[in-house]
C-alpha cells in the first residue's frame, strides 16, 4: 500500500494543475488586439443562439432512419464527457425540434426572437435537457472555439496606466458582461463594418448589435467629456478579457425560481438601486447607484432559465415580452437596456392549460415557441435511465438480471395509449417500438401506431417514482443481499395507493392490471433463460442442428437419409423434424416452404464459400434450443427441486445450468438459485408452454 503525506499530495495537485490553460482563460489585452483577434476569428462575435447552436453541433451529429424517418441524432445530449447524470436518452424527435429552433435563431430567420418553451409532464427531462445546455456552456466558453470576451474601465489618470500604477480593484467591469465591439459609436459602425467586413465572406461578416448598458453609458460619457470626444483616448481606458460563463460566480448563466406572492421581486430580474451609494452619488437615477445584477444582466451573452415560468406572477411574464421581441429590458429608473441572450422557460402541463386559457396573456403565447417533451417510450431507452442510476459502480447490492428491465416495461406500458387494431396487445405495441418485428407489421404500421397516438408519453408514470421505488427496494432487502424483479414490482405496486398524481381509481386500477401483465412476460423471459441454460450444450445442439438438416435436405431432394449408427439408408425422420418446427409455431401448412427456405439459405452461403451456422438463423436457433430442452429437462429433473430431495448425479446437472446462468446472463449465486427455484415450481404446477 503506498503511505500517502500531505506534501506529496500538494505535489500531486501542482503537478496536475494546467497554468497554461488558466493563462489562456484570464488573457487581457488592449482594445486593439481585440480587434486583431475578432480578424482572425469571426466567431468570436457571435450571439448568444449562435453560439449555443455551434456548441451542440460541435460534439458531432449522427443520422439515423426510424420508421422510414430521416432523424438526426445530437450526440450533446449523451455524451460522457459533460456528466453521465444528465445524459438524455429516447427523446431524439424532440431534441432534434430543439436544435432546429436554435439553428433558426442562429440565422436570424425570427425564432431568435421567441421565448423557448418545454412543455411536459413532470420528471420528462425539462430541467435536463435545460441543465444540459447550461453545463454545456459553461465547458465551451473554456475551449478555443467557444471563445468570448468583454472588457473593464479604468477611470483613473492614464498616466497612471501607463506608469503601472494600477491595481486590480481599480478596474470596473462592465456589470453585463458586454460585447467589446459596443464601444464602437452608433453613428460611426456603418462605416467602420464595411471596412473590416470588406474581404470577408458574407457567412464570416461581423454584426454590431445592441447598445451600451447604463453603467458604462455613463463612463464612457464621463471619458469623452474628458478628452473632449477623442474616442482613440477613451478606449486606451479599457481592457479586453476573455470571458467564462460560469452559474455559480453568475456570469453569462442566470437561473429565475418562482417564489410565494409576497416575495417575488421583479428587481430579481433586472437588478435595483443599491441604497448605500446614493447617499454618495446623491441620486437614484445615477447608474453608479444601481446594481445590475438582475439574472437578466447577469445572463447577458449567455441563457437565462426561467423554472416552472408559468407559475410566475403576471408582472414577471410582461418582463419577458420585451426581453424577448426587442431583446431589451427595462431597470428601474433607467432607459431601456439591450440584452443578448437565450431565454429558456419550462412548465407542466396544467399550468400550460392555464395560459391558453388566458385571454390576457395573448401577447406571450404569440411570443413563445412550445416544444413538447414527453415521457420516453422506447424500453431500451428507459432501462438505459435506470442503469445509469443503479450500476455496480454506485450500487453494492446485487440487482438480479431483468430487474430495471421489467420496472422500465411497466413504466413505458402505462404511457402508451391502447392500440386501436384489434389484433394488436399494449405489450406487443411496446415491442414494435423497441425495435422488435412481430408478423403482419411493418416500419409503415409503426409510424401509424405512432401518428394515431397524439397524446403518447404526455400521461403515465414518471421516471422519478420509478427510480424510488427501485431506491425504496434496494434499501428494504438489503439483507437478502440482492433484489429481484417481483421484489421491485411488489414496490411499485405498493405505492400506487399513495401515489400523488393518480386522481382516481380506475386509473390505479389500470396500472395494477400493467403489473400483471408485465409479470407474466418476466415469468416468460426467466422460463426461457432456464431453458437455454438447460440447453446450452454446443456440442448436442450442433449435433442436433446437423441431424436436422440432413433431414431436410433429404426430404427436399426426395432422398433417403444414411443412418450413421446401422449404415442402413432410411426415410427422413418426420417425427423429428416436426417436433423442431414446432417449437417457433410452424404449421404443417408451412413446413415445406420453411425447409425450402432453409435448404436455400444454406445454398447461397455455400456459394460465397461460407459455412450454414445455425446461430445466424434465430427462429432455427430458438426451436432448437427448445427441443434439446425438451429432451433433456426430464433427465435433470428440475421439478424436483420443489421437492427438496435431490440426488447427487441431479445437483450436479442442476449446478451446471446454475452456473450457466451466473456466466451467461449475470446471476449471482443466490438470484441463479431462485430462478430455478421459481422455474421449477411453474413446470411442478404443469406450465411448459414454451416461452
Amino acid at each position: 500500500m503506498t503511505t500517502l503525506n500531505g506534501a506529496s499530495l500538494l505535489q500531486f495537485v501542482g503537478e496536475i494543475q494546467d497554468r497554461q490553460q488558466f493563462r489562456d482563460l484570464h488573457w487581457t489585452g488592449s482594445f486593439e488586439s481585440y480587434l486583431d483577434l475578432v480578424a482572425q476569428n469571426p466567431q468570436i462575435t457571435r450571439n448568444a443562439f449562435q453560439r449555443v447552436y455551434d456548441m451542440i453541433v460541435s460534439h458531432g451529429i449522427e443520422e439515423f432512419i426510424d420508421a422510414k424517418k430521416r432523424l438526426f441524432l445530437y450526440k450533446f445530449f449523451s455524451d460522457d464527457s459533460l456528466g453521465r447524470d444528465d445524459a438524455i436518452f429516447g427523446l431524439e424527435i424532440t431534441l432534434m425540434r430543439l436544435v432546429n429552433f436554435f439553428k433558426s435563431a442562429a440565422q436570424g430567420y425570427g425564432t431568435e426572437k421567441r421565448v423557448l418553451l418545454l412543455h411536459g409532464p413532470v420528471g420528462s427531462a425539462k430541467s435536463t435537457i435545460v441543465r444540459r445546455i447550461k453545463r454545456g456552456l459553461e465547458k465551451y466558453t473554456r475551449t478555443p472555439e467557444g471563445a468570448l470576451y468583454t472588457y473593464d474601465w479604468f477611470m483613473g489618470e492614464i498616466a497612471d496606466f501607463d506608469a503601472g500604477n494600477v491595481k486590480e480593484t481599480d478596474w470596473e467591469p462592465c456589470p453585463m458582461h458586454e460585447e467589446p465591439l459596443h464601444l464602437i459609436p452608433l453613428e460611426l459602425r456603418g462605416r467602420f463594418l464595411e471596412r473590416f467586413n470588406q474581404d470577408c465572406p458574407p457567412h464570416e461578416q461581423v454584426k454590431i448589435e445592441g447598445n451600451l448598458c447604463p453603467a458604462c453609458r455613463y463612463n464612457y460619457r464621463d471619458l469623452m467629456r474628458r478628452y473632449e470626444g477623442d474616442w482613440s483616448q477613451v478606449v486606451r481606458h479599457i481592457r479586453i478579457r476573455r470571458l467564462v460563463f460560469t452559474e455559480q460566480d453568475r456570469i453569462g448563466i442566470g437561473t429565475f425560481q418562482p417564489k410565494d406572492e409576497k416575495n417575488q421581486d421583479s428587481t430579481e430580474l433586472t437588478g435595483d438601486i443599491n441604497y448605500r451609494k446614493i447617499a454618495i452619488y446623491g441620486s437614484d437615477s445615477d447608474p453608479r447607484s444601481f446594481s445590475f445584477d438582475g439574472e437578466f444582466n447577469i445572463a447577458n451573452r449567455g441563457i437565462i432559465e426561467f423554472i416552472e415560468m408559468l407559475k410566475l406572477d403576471v408582472a414577471f411574464l410582461y418582463d419577458l415580452l420585451g426581453a424577448s421581441q426587442e431583446h431589451k429590458i427595462k431597470s428601474k429608473k433607467f432607459a431601456q437596456t439591450d440584452i443578448d441572450e437565450v431565454i429558456v422557460g419550462h412548465t407542466n402541463e396544467p399550468e400550460y392549460r392555464r395560459l391558453e386559457n388566458n385571454e390576457f396573456m395573448e401577447a406571450l403565447k404569440d411570443r413563445t415557441v412550445r416544444i413538447d417533451v414527453p415521457y420516453i417510450t422506447r424500453l431500451r431507452d428507459e432501462i438505459r435511465i435506470y442503469e445509469r442510476d443503479f450500476n455496480p459502480r454506485r450500487v453494492r447490492v446485487h440487482i438480479a438480471p431483468h430487474t430495471l428491465e421489467v420496472a422500465a416495461m411497466w413504466a413505458v406500458l402505462t404511457r402508451l395509449e391502447e392500440p386501436k387494431k384489434p389484433n394488436l396487445t399494449l405489450l406487443q405495441k411496446l415491442k414494435l417500438y423497441n425495435g422488435k418485428s412481430l408478423p403482419g407489421f411493418t416500419e409503415d404500421n409503426i409510424k401509424e401506431l405512432r401518428k394515431e397516438a397524439k397524446r403518447e408519453g404526455m400521461e403515465g408514470i414518471s421516471p422519478r417514482y420509478i427510480q424510488d421505488k427501485i431506491s425504496n427496494a434496494l434499501v428494504g432487502y438489503q439483507e437478502e443481499g440482492y433484489i429481484n424483479p417481483f421484489m421491485v414490482l411488489t414496490e411499485l405496486e405498493t405505492g400506487l395507493k399513495n401515489h400523488s398524481l393518480i386522481t382516481n381509481e380506475e386509473e390505479r386500477r389500470h396500472y395494477r392490471d400493467l403489473l400483471a401483465i408485465v409479470r407474466e412476460e418476466y415469468t416468460e423471459i426467466v422460463k426461457n433463460e432456464v431453458q437455454r441454460a438447460i440447453s446450452a450444450d454446443e456440442e448436442a445442439i450442433k449435433r442436433l442442428c446437423a441431424n436436422y438438416i440432413d433431414n431436410i435436405k433429404a426430404y427436399t431432394q426426395r432422398e433417403r437419409v444414411r443412418n450413421k449408427y446401422t449404415g442402413q439408408y432410411e426415410e427422413p425422420d418426420e417425427r423429428l423434424m416436426r417436433s423442431i418446427e414446432e417449437k417457433i409455431d410452424i404449421p404443417e401448412s408451412r413446413k415445406d416452404d420453411f425447409r425450402r427456405e432453409i435448404m436455400n439459405y444454406i445454398g447461397a452461403l455455400a456459394i460465397e464459400g461460407k459455412t450454414f451456422d445455425y446461430r445466424t438463423n434465430e427462429r432455427l436457433h430458438k426451436a432448437l434450443e427448445l427441443k434439446l430442452f425438451e429432451d433433456q429437462k426430464d433427465s435433470i429433473k428440475l421439478t424436483s427441486l420443489v421437492s427438496r430431495v435431490i440426488d447427487k448425479d441431479t445437483q450436479e446437472k442442476i449446478d451446471v445450468v446454475k452456473s450457466r446462468l451466473m456466466r451467461d446472463f449475470g446471476y449471482n449465486e443466490q438470484s441463479a438459485t431462485d430462478v430455478l427455484n421459481y422455474v421449477a415450481s411453474i413446470f411442478a404446477r404443469g406450465d411448459t408452454r414454451p416461452a
